[in-house]
C-alpha cells in the first residue's frame, strides 16, 4: 500500500486518522500491522501513539499549520493605517515627492522614506489590494474642462498661434502636466 502524505490533508481528516491509528493500537495491534492497515509511515504512526501514551486524546490533535495572520510582517498596524489615511488625504505632490498620482513606486518611496522600509513594487501592489485599493484609470476628460471654453480658445487663440508655428518653421506638440 503507497504510504500517505499528510500535508495535503485537511486538519480534521489528519486528526480521524490520528483518532484511528490509536483505537487500532488500543486493541493490541502492533505498530507495523498498523502502518500495514492504515497506509501511514512508521514514524507517523510511532509518534502517534507516543503523543497519545504521553498527553492522551488532546495530545494527538493536529495543531494548525503555517504562519499566523500578520505574522512576519515589516509594517506595523498603525504605520499601515497612516499609509492609507495619506494615500487616501494627499497626493504625492503635496508630500514633496517626485510623483503627480499615486502608483505602486510612489506607494514604495513613501514608505521607504518615512518608515525606512524597503519594499519591491510587486509587494506593494500585494499590500494595496489588502488594504482595499483598486488599480484605477484616469477618466478621458478632466473634470474641471468646460467644453466652451476649449472650444473658444481653439476658434479664437489657437488659429495665430498655428500661424505663428508655421511662419518661424515650428511644430506643435500637445502635452498635459503629467
Amino acid at each position: 500500500m503507497d504510504k500517505e502524505d499528510a500535508r495535503n490533508q485537511s486538519l480534521e481528516r489528519l486528526h480521524e486518522r490520528r483518532k484511528q491509528v490509536v483505537r487500532l493500537h488500543k486493541r493490541g495491534i502492533g505498530i507495523m500491522q498498523i502502518v500495514e492497515m492504515s497506509g501511514l509511515s512508521y514514524p507517523t504512526v510511532r509518534r502517534t501513539v507516543d503523543l497519545f501514551e504521553a498527553g492522551g486524546w488532546s495530545a494527538i490533535k493536529p495543531a494548525a499549520r503555517g504562519r499566523s495572520p500578520g505574522e512576519g510582517r515589516r509594517l506595523t498596524a498603525e504605520q499601515e493605517q497612516t499609509i492609507r489615511a495619506t494615500l487616501c488625504d494627499k497626493r504625492p505632490e503635496q508630500l514633496k515627492m517626485d510623483f503627480y498620482l499615486w502608483s505602486r513606486a510612489a506607494v514604495a518611496e513613501l514608505i521607504r522614506r518615512d518608515y525606512g522600509v524597503e519594499f519591491s513594487v510587486r509587494t506593494v501592489g500585494k499590500l494595496l489590494k489588502r488594504w482595499g485599493f483598486t488599480p484605477q484609470k484616469p477618466i478621458k476628460k478632466a473634470y474641471e474642462q468646460r467644453p466652451e471654453a476649449v472650444q473658444r480658445w481653439l476658434d479664437e487663440a489657437y488659429p495665430s498661434i498655428e500661424q505663428r508655428a508655421r511662419a518661424e518653421g515650428g511644430e506643435i506638440h500637445w502635452g498635459d502636466e503629467t
